[in-house]
């Protein structure tokens, strides 16, 4: 999808408010700290050319503590603060269903001492910030904390700010799903939003789902190394196995994202890659939609069962010429004559 053109380049400075208060384990946080391509120390230390300094304001990774920690929050709310790009980890509550209490809140009002809300943070910082970033599946699209039966009417961002929102950059809502998150995946989006700031990058691309268009634009089984298996109706049938892993209950096939390609730390790991069944992580309908984990998912039986009917097949086919491939030509040899066809324009007299 394309968005409205951003306001005036920023070239100095700018301020990365990073709330993770939503319903979250902090897990983006974590993972985020792998992350190599950019490293954030290599961000915030400004080894990266052409991006402004950066300011981390996380409470996972601050110094500061209490109400020093806040203050960079109450002067963004109060306009003191600006540029600043808005990170929202975690599922965002419903607040209108709260009873007489709150779901979460992060630091307190200095007038009342009653606790500040998420949402009343995002209503104040969002409108506000150059861009908004959605890290990890729970703050992307509600996640673990969203699923059915759950008392909080969690939600995505943005189902919270609306799918039409625009940051005062003129920037949709950036989604980077993943629970947790790819590090490099965060990573590098939010390196081309702070490149975007500072006039070095066009405008972020995204699919309609908000997600970076070149990181979640293909399958999981697009870039697996087990999908040979697949269509040669080769299947895993436990969890030791090397082979395809989507009767044992992978939906690879129809997941939006980039580990198996990518890996998860230095192109090391990720999900198939070491075995581990893919459970559709970045995707909206997670986890509903994809539970029971360890089950068949729906169609594959069908799939699979069509695959058998030539998967065999090729897979003799294929076999066949390896064992022919494996095998030097006859031509090859040390005996006195030569027997590779060659035929001398001007034979030898």
């Amino acid at each position: 999808m394309t968005s409205a053109a951003p306001a005036q380049p920023l070239t100095d400075e700018i301020h990365i408010l990073w709330t993770s208060e939503g319903m979250s384990c902090d897990g983006d946080t974590v993972s985020v700290t792998a992350a190599s391509l950019p490293s954030i120390e290599d961000v915030v230390l400004g080894a990266i050319p052409g991006l402004p300094k950066v300011h981390l304001h996380n409470k996972v990774l601050a110094y500061e503590n209490g109400d020093e920690f806040m203050e960079a929050f109450r002067q963004a709310a109060r306009g003191e603060l600006a540029p600043f790009v808005l990170v929202v980890e975690g599922s965002i509550p419903n607040e209108n269903i709260n009873g007489e209490g709150y779901w979460t809140s992060m630091g307190n009002d200095p007038e009342t001492g009653e606790p500040i809300t998420l949402n009343t943070w995002i209503d104040r910082l969002a409108p506000k910030a150059w861009a908004v970033v959605a890290i990890g599946t729970c703050a992307t699209y509600g996640g673990i904390h969203a699923m059915a039966g759950n008392p909080t009417g969690c939600m995505g961002l943005a189902d919270y700010l609306g799918w039409d929102f625009r940051s005062a950059g003129g920037l949709p809502i950036v989604n980077v799903p993943g629970c947790p998150v790819q590090p490099d995946n965060f990573m590098e989006t939010l390196l081309w939003v702070l490149h975007q700031a500072a006039g070095q990058a066009p405008v972020i691309p995204l699919d309609d789902k908000l997600r970076p268009t070149w990181l979640f634009g293909k399958t999981v089984h697009e870039g697996c190394d087990r999908a040979a298996y697949y269509e040669q109706a080769d299947f895993a049938r436990d969890y030791n196995s090397p082979k395809c892993q989507v009767k044992i209950g992978c939906w690879g096939p129809v997941v939006n994202c980039n580990v198996t390609k990518r890996g998860w730390m230095d192109g090391v790991g990720g999900c198939p890659n070491v075995g581990g069944i893919c459970i559709g992580c970045t995707m909206p309908g997670f986890p509903d939609k994809f539970m029971p984990f360890m089950d068949e998912p729906p169609g594959a039986s069908l799939s699979t069962t069509l695959l058998r009917s030539y998967g065999p097949f090729i897979r003799k086919m294929r076999s066949i010429t390896n064992k022919s491939a494996n095998r030097e030509p006859k031509w090859r040899h040390n005996r006195e004559r030569l027997t590779s066809g060659y035929q001398p324009r001007w034979p030898h007299q």
